[in-house]
């Protein structure tokens, strides 16, 4: 029986130039070109990092590549769950390409061909909804016009649920201070606490004496 020499079950890794056991060689599938397993995850962890996904092997004029799922046994998950993330988005034409806009998600969607047409969708990852019109999560209540009349401020959720209510309650807003005031009883001759007169039926500004004909009362 002939028994491997310490030498002949290790070999030196032309990267880092360190002796390895030779069950710390990575092949490069496709060539005949091999490495330490550490200097390749480090390898393809870089090139991750900087933004490459079609990786080569390391020897100049050498093009076969790595694939993920050759890389998958010596990889940490994050990286090769990013290197896939990465390889699926590139595969998406840029103008085909739609992120769920909740921030704790951003998956990553293919517009369809009918997706023009798509109003709201669910995301395949959160599962929440999104109206894919305005890109943005779904504002229940209010129409896809009355959400681009917001102000980019009073677009977070806690704004649009405010505007939900006082669309239900038919709370009139100020058109200085944007402050909504709900009328109890009384004209709809209305003074802000910003000092601004406005009428609560269409919220139009009264002029400086104070009298205004209301549009709604001709209706």
């Amino acid at each position: 029986m002939i028994r491997k020499s310490p030498v002949s079950s290790s070999f030196i890794c032309d990267i880092c130039a360190d002796r390895k056991p030779s069950k710390k060689s990575f092949a490069i599938k496709g060539c005949n070109h091999s490495y330490c397993s550490d200097c390749i995850r480090q390898y393809v962890k870089s090139k991750i990092e900087d933004g490459v996904i079609r990786i080569s092997c390391p020897v100049s004029g050498c093009y076969r590549s790595l694939k993920p799922e050759h890389c998958r046994s010596i990889l940490p998950s994050k990286v090769y769950n990013k290197w896939q993330d990465k390889l699926r988005e590139a595969a998406i034409p840029v103008r085909d390409r739609f992120y769920c806009p909740y921030k704790f998600c951003s998956a990553l969607m293919a517009k369809g061909p009918d997706f023009k047409d798509i109003l709201d969708m669910e995301c395949h990852s959160c599962h929440k909804l999104i109206c894919a019109k305005c890109n943005v999560p779904w504002h229940y209540g209010l129409d896809c016009q009355e959400f681009q009349n917001l102000h980019q401020d009073e677009r977070e959720n806690e704004a649009v649920m405010l505007m939900q209510l006082a669309k239900q309650k038919g709370w009139t807003r100020c058109p200085q201070c944007k402050f909504y005031v709900e009328k109890i009883e009384g004209c709809f001759h209305i003074r802000c606490r910003c000092n601004n007169h406005f009428c609560y039926s269409c919220g139009g500004q009264l002029g400086a004496d104070h009298r205004h004909i209301c549009p709604k009362a001709r209706q």
